[in-house]
């Protein structure tokens, strides 16, 4: 098994053409498809499934590709810190739960870079499909968060993954709503004063569960509720319905806008507080690439932490 061979698997992965596959791999389909089989034989498994309209992989390929590409990303991690030079263009992705400061780290990122030389993703999405994007190496890091109810679920998740979480800041409950909402001007706000209102909180797919869900207190009974899947819907419905979500209270001005505000969520001994500890997911004993420093670097910028070591 060699690093080219890896390269070729993924590459003909994402295109799902072995003669477009070989365009851009700049060699002959001959030598592509020779190359797979070797790796194949080597291998004891069928990786693609071969048809008139391309290929697919196969449940063997399916379970080998995310291996592939954590050997071929760490190998591409090591050369770019400690080799010389070349002229791949380098790609990072981030996915995240709906974080404004997750996106607003990477904005600053990105405009260290030159974008016609790094390709980048970012991908604020449902909480599984974080772990999932990481453990199949389609993104480096993972932003989400871990409370005394969900984080025997999601560590046993992480691991069954191959994924640690790396602790960032610890965070109470807010309220998040419009200024112009009727409660906007509390000191605090309690969950009987929310009664009136709609809940908003992020859809997390036919897999939903109280263990996934991307709002501390998840698990209160909120007689409205309304499901939503992008943090542009959400800010709409505060405005239009006078809606509100609970979250960490770190929020981003600059990319949410000014009309909005964090409010200190007031607890009772029905409803008590509980800490969102925000942290990262990477694969085990990943090597980050250098934009993965550097995005870790500008979050702890942004929520004002020390850097590690």
């Amino acid at each position: 098994m060699t690093l080219q061979q890896l390269n070729y698997i993924i590459t003909i992965s994402e295109i799902g053409s072995i003669n477009r596959a070989a365009e851009k791999l700049y060699v002959s389909q001959p030598s592509l498809t020779s190359a797979i089989k070797e790796l194949e034989k080597e291998l004891g498994i069928v990786i693609f499934n071969r048809t008139g309209r391309g290929v697919t992989l196969t449940a063997e390929g399916l379970d080998f590709l995310p291996y592939a590409r954590q050997v071929y990303g760490q190998y591409l991690n090591l050369l770019e810190k400690y080799g010389k030079g070349g002229a791949r263009k380098q790609r990072f992705g981030v996915s995240a739960q709906h974080y404004s400061f997750a996106v607003k780290a990477f904005v600053e990122l990105v405009k260290a870079y030159d974008l016609e030389k790094y390709e980048f993703a970012m991908r604020e999405t449902k909480t599984l499909s974080v772990i999932g994007d990481v453990a199949q190496m389609h993104s480096e890091i993972g932003i989400l968060y871990l409370s005394d109810f969900n984080r025997k679920a999601i560590l046993k998740l992480l691991s069954g993954n191959g994924l640690s979480f790396h602790h960032l800041i610890n965070c109470n409950a807010y309220v998040y709503l419009a200024r112009s909402h009727p409660l906007a001007n509390r000191e605090s706000i309690s969950f009987d004063d929310l009664a009136p209102y709609p809940c908003l909180s992020f859809e997390q797919g036919d897999e939903s569960s109280f263990y996934f869900a991307e709002e501390i207190l998840s698990t209160n009974d909120y007689p409205r509720s309304i499901k939503t899947n992008d943090r542009a819907t959400n800010l709409n419905l505060m405005t239009g319905l006078n809606g509100y979500t609970l979250c960490s209270g770190i929020i981003c001005e600059e990319l949410n806008g000014p009309d909005y505000v964090a409010v200190p969520y007031g607890p009772d001994d029905k409803n008590p507080n509980s800490i969102m500890e925000i942290g990262y997911i990477v694969k085990n004993n990943a090597i980050l690439s250098g934009m993965g420093r550097r995005y870790l670097e500008e979050i702890r910028r942004y929520l004002g932490i020390a850097e590690e070591g």
